[in-house]
């Protein structure tokens, strides 16, 4: 299998009603531990990027990175963009090597966005990439992107034109989902997915799935939400064992910094391979 077009991931998982994580990682520790998560579970997976990650590393050494850790792999995977409102960012991202992108002008009028996402995905054509749209703001803020306050949903219709007049191979409404960690058991909108899906078949990305329960993500799955986005929880588990270690090893007065990333690996791929588990993807990879 190895590194194939997001579309080559999510048309199964969505045809079949199973969930692909889609996790958002920040260094080379993290890509190679779900990479080899989704080896070991033998599920497809989606890497994602955010802004802040791109402008930190560097797009070149990124992908760099994402090319030796790919070499060999035996189940697909896929390198995406997640959240970029920025349209330079975004270019040098897919000339890069990056297979899809999702642009975020949720912040414009839907007419600006419309217009803008027609330019996005005729471009990602360009480079066999493909795009992911939205056009109401997920609430919470993360990696320095997004905002506390809620947007307002927009219409079925709207939606739907969105969908239409834009080409985009995904599409991630808002549901009552939220970035960073819930305060609360999110309500959602489940049936708004079904609105959707019923209307135009097209796979569903679930934002703000770090959080949510056992039984929201089967409902919407089986609804149609075939990538199902995960970043705080990712991050939570990073930090969290990483200092839990490091506590141990003060104690101990003993510092060993390749057995703490030996640790914060384990760490990382056991949640990676909990959530193709629970997500269905496992066994769907190919092998």
């Amino acid at each position: 299998m190895g590194v194939v077009p997001l579309k080559d991931i999510v048309d199964p998982a969505f045809h079949d009603r199973y969930g692909v994580p889609a996790v958002n990682i920040f260094n080379d520790l993290t890509m190679e531990a779900v990479l080899a998560a989704a080896e070991e579970a033998n599920s497809p997976v989606i890497l994602q990027t955010s802004v802040k990650t791109v402008r930190s590393i560097g797009s070149r050494q990124l992908f760099d990175m994402w090319k030796s850790l790919t070499a060999g792999i035996q189940v697909p995977v896929t390198l995406h963009l997640d959240h970029c409102p920025d349209r330079e960012v975004l270019t040098e991202c897919l000339k890069a090597g990056w297979n899809s992108v999702l642009f975020d002008a949720s912040s414009l009028p839907v007419e600006e966005n419309q217009r803008q996402t027609i330019e996005v995905v005729a471009e990602a054509r360009q480079y066999g990439a493909q795009v992911e749209g939205e056009i109401e703001a997920i609430t919470g803020v993360e990696d320095d992107h997004g905002s506390d306050d809620v947007a307002p949903q927009q219409s079925l219709e709207t939606a739907l034109n969105f969908i239409d007049a834009t080409g985009i191979d995904v599409f991630a409404p808002s549901i009552g989902n939220a970035h960073g960690s819930y305060k609360a058991a999110p309500v959602l909108d489940v049936g708004r997915v079904t609105e959707i899906v019923e209307a135009r078949h097209i796979p569903i990305a679930l934002h703000g799935g770090s959080g949510l329960s056992p039984g929201q993500f089967s409902d919407l799955i089986a609804r149609g939400c075939a990538k199902v986005n995960i970043s705080t929880a990712l991050k939570e588990t990073f930090m969290q064992s990483s200092l839990a270690f490091l506590k141990q090893a003060e104690q101990n007065h003993k510092w060993d910094p390749p057995s703490l990333f030996k640790h914060t690996r384990g760490e990382v791929m056991a949640m990676v391979k909990e959530l193709t588990q629970q997500f269905g993807s496992a066994g769907k990879g190919g092998r």
